[in-house]
């Protein structure tokens, strides 16, 4: 097993550069740019050069045209000039990319662009609302799905497993973002009842900062409540229908047949045979999971429901062009989700020992 680690350390070097390396070299042939978004926000301001000569609206006169930029024209080359060293544009695509990677192998991950803060700090900041998002819609959908899936595995073709699937696949083909919607409406305030709040992650601060530690932990899990529905609704249909394949697939194998003829009581046949082997799939493929929700966690549903999290995050820097937002949490996120691929290998022999990855031939 050692040499199995080993080896797939080993690739996540060359996998992770290969993922920075398209989508670094992908982003320099995008419209637009950090420099264009200054220029942008910088549009029908007045006085915009008043910091290089102090001369006012008069700084423009003379000013050579600077055709690199959309929207320069008429800007002083002095200024785009300050934006391209501010911004390390004025280095060859091939050192600025070798410059981040060495940052960022020391986890250096700069200043965002726009926002006078670290990547780090940004990221660490908008953490308790995709933790939250994550860890509750993975538990909820696990806590519920395994059951529900066994119970369709025993009683498969009754009224109940006919029954269960329909909601199922109706749960699983209704949008989340849609959903959210409709619980906005129904429980918080929009038609019907105001029985949740419509925002945030907790109260007010005013509010919050007196409550006790029990009101504090209740009124965190009444924010939570609706935005983790809406994001977990669709994720019952997959692992549900997993486990009940899975455990269906076990209870037909003749060891299940021996064990019942034996005179075994089923739930004993069940959780004490059938469940190790059924749920290895299952179970093996938590982390990935969890760490799926977390990292993609839907910018709709943040949107919908005023959370700051991670999704709003990286799409808030993909429009702004904030580089180093972009490709600092491309590189954290792409890390960890090469790690916690190969935990996941890890898992699925430590559920079952009888998997073996280094005997396998290559």
């Amino acid at each position: 097993m050692g040499a199995y680690i080993a080896r797939r350390l080993a690739l996540i070097i060359p996998t992770l550069l290969g993922v920075m390396v398209i989508n670094f070299f992908l982003v320099q042939f995008v419209p637009g740019g950090p420099i264009e978004q200054v220029i942008a926000q910088m549009e029908g301001q007045g006085n915009v050069f008043g910091g290089f000569d102090g001369a006012g609206a008069d700084v423009n006169v003379g000013a050579i045209e600077n055709e690199r930029y959309q929207g320069a024209r008429g800007l002083p080359p002095e200024f785009i000039a300050q934006l391209e060293r501010e911004f390390g544009f004025d280095k060859p695509p091939v050192e600025r990319f070798l410059h981040m990677m060495w940052n960022y192998i020391r986890f250096d991950f700069g200043m965002s662009y726009f926002r006078s803060i670290s990547v780090v700090e940004l990221v660490i900041e908008k953490l308790p609302v995709s933790i939250s998002l994550g860890l509750w819609s993975t538990l909820i959908a696990y806590l519920v799905s395994i059951p529900l899936g066994i119970r369709k595995a025993v009683r498969d073709g009754s009224r109940f497993d006919t029954f269960t699937s329909g909601l199922i696949i109706v749960a699983y083909a209704i949008p989340g973002f849609l959903f959210a919607i409709l619980l906005l409406v129904l429980f918080a305030g929009g038609s019907y009842f105001q029985i949740f709040p419509a925002r945030g992650l907790t109260s007010p601060q005013e509010v919050w900062d007196t409550l006790s530690p029990i009101g504090k932990v209740l009124d965190y899990f009444w924010h939570i409540t609706l935005p983790v529905i809406a994001s977990t609704i669709s994720a019952f249909a997959t692992l549900t229908l997993l486990t009940k394949n899975s455990f269906l697939e076990e209870i037909r194998k003749h060891y299940v047949m021996t064990a019942r003829a034996k005179g075994l009581a089923e739930n004993k046949v069940l959780y004490g045979h059938v469940f190790r082997n059924a749920m290895l799939i299952v179970i093996a493929g938590f982390p990935a999971v969890f760490v799926g929700v977390f990292f993609g966690g839907s910018l709709i549903i943040e949107t919908i429901f005023s959370l700051d999290g991670l999704g709003r995050l990286a799409f808030e820097a993909t429009v702004a062009r904030d580089y180093p937002v972009m490709f600092g949490t491309l590189f954290v996120f792409g890390l960890i989700g090469l790690v916690v691929g190969l935990i996941s290998d890890l898992m699925y022999v430590w559920i079952d020992p009888r998997i073996d990855f280094e005997s396998r031939e290559t």
